[in-house]
């Protein structure tokens, strides 16, 4: 009696063991958290840090259909995608201290205005807070070949550094500067 009650323990415990680690990957998050770096080729500290989710397309057009045309969009998915800046940096025409900010954007079909804002650690768009902006600037669309997953990536040429989003068919270069020792070894 003991050795099937024992063998009937075990085989509950294997089976709930089982069912607790099946349970826990059932719901995998579409929109995986990823981190972009820009970095310069000899220092070991980034300049700067993305945070931010990859949603995925999953039919149809997304700018001005799953995400409507000026209206604020979070940038990504999940958590509000958070910009760290190890140095002062130029944002496009505007000069942002050292620090954490969320990155919003307002998509547009021939421009969006890309936003960062102090109220970090927030889920999207939903507390945004227009009183807490940093900085605002308009960059211009580039339409490009389809990509599937929503995509944060630096891009350097010659002098210049972008912060480059992607998704769909729609790019938007982000125009980024340190200062100039940094940017002529780049």
């Amino acid at each position: 009696m003991k050795k099937v009650y024992f063998t009937a323990v075990i085989a509950m415990a294997f089976f709930l063991t089982n069912t607790i680690q099946a349970q826990k990957f059932e719901q995998l998050d579409k929109s995986p958290t990823d981190i972009s770096y820009l970095r310069h080729k000899n220092i070991a500290k980034p300049l700067i840090k993305v945070v931010y989710s990859r949603p995925q397309k999953e039919k149809g057009a997304i700018f001005g259909k799953e995400i409507p045309y000026g209206k604020i969009w979070q940038t990504g998915a999940n958590e509000a995608t958070e910009v760290k800046f190890y140095t002062d940096m130029m944002f496009g025409n505007k000069v942002i201290k050292a620090g954490t900010y969320v990155m919003h954007t307002i998509p547009g079909e021939k421009e969006w205005t890309i936003i960062l804002n102090n109220n970090t650690d927030t889920w999207g768009a939903y507390f945004y807070d227009e009183t807490k902006d940093v900085a605002r600037i308009k960059v211009p669309v580039k339409k490009m070949e389809e990509l599937d997953v929503f995509s944060i990536a630096f891009k350097q040429d010659y002098k210049n550094t972008f912060m480059v989003l992607a998704w769909d068919t729609t790019r938007v270069d982000i125009p980024l500067k340190t200062n100039d020792a940094i940017l002529a070894e780049i």
